[in-house]
């Protein structure tokens, strides 16, 4: 585990026992490169991720998918499919914020998963499938990070770890011509979450001028 993470106050049975990246890799999770990921806050309004100093990081939500949700078993299976790609999304923008600074933290530095907010795009008032929806989230989040529902559990129990469970809404309701979008918040060591801010603040994508720090412009 990284660093920050062998010094946290974890209770024992809590631990994860797996380095994410092996999961990341066996999964076939494409995190990219520092150059496709890492980008200036330049005239954007909106971060992708936050930092607060407590160790919480608050990361966007990302609309993916083709068409608004209905009950349909096929329709609902393409937002599980879409659900899975958000989940990358933030596995591979939280990777680079952790990282791009060089303070020593990475994904191994997830202590655990605080909430999921899952906003499922459906026009149908008799719509019910919300939930079954953003499982395709939440259960990729728990593939990397564990959980009863990943890929690496058994009977329901994964031996692991739990760091990927996470307290969740999942609800249907809001136009788009997208499948769902679904925030995450997840928490790291304090001490982590402190040099990140005191070395680069605590906006990812990064200021101009951090941005040229971390990257040498």
């Amino acid at each position: 585990m990284g660093k920050f993470y062998d010094e946290a106050i974890i209770p024992s049975e809590l631990r994860r026992n797996f380095d994410v990246y092996d999961r990341v890799s066996e999964l076939g999770i494409d995190l990219k490169s520092q150059d496709e990921i890492v980008t200036s806050l330049a005239g954007r309004n909106i971060a992708g991720a936050v930092f607060h100093e407590s160790g919480l990081v608050y990361l966007s939500g990302v609309g993916i998918g083709d068409m608004p949700m209905s009950d349909d078993p096929d329709v609902v299976a393409h937002g599980q499919d879409a659900g899975r790609q958000c989940a990358e999304h933030h596995i591979r923008n939280l990777h680079w914020a952790l990282k791009c600074g060089g303070e020593g933290g990475d994904l191994n530095d997830v202590l655990y998963t605080v909430k999921a907010l899952g906003m499922v795009v459906s026009t149908d008032v008799a719509f019910n499938s919300g939930p079954a929806v953003v499982n395709g989230f939440s259960n990729r989040w728990q593939d990397v990070f564990g959980g009863g529902t990943g890929h690496y559990a058994e009977d329901g129990l994964d031996p692991g770890g739990y760091a990927g469970v996470h307290a969740r809404s999942a609800i249907g309701g809001f136009t788009g011509r997208f499948a769902l979008e679904p925030e995450i918040i997840v928490a790291i060591p304090p001490d982590l979450s402190r040099a990140i801010i005191q070395n680069r603040g605590w906006i990812f994508p990064l200021i101009p001028s951090m941005y040229d720090k971390v990257t040498g412009g």
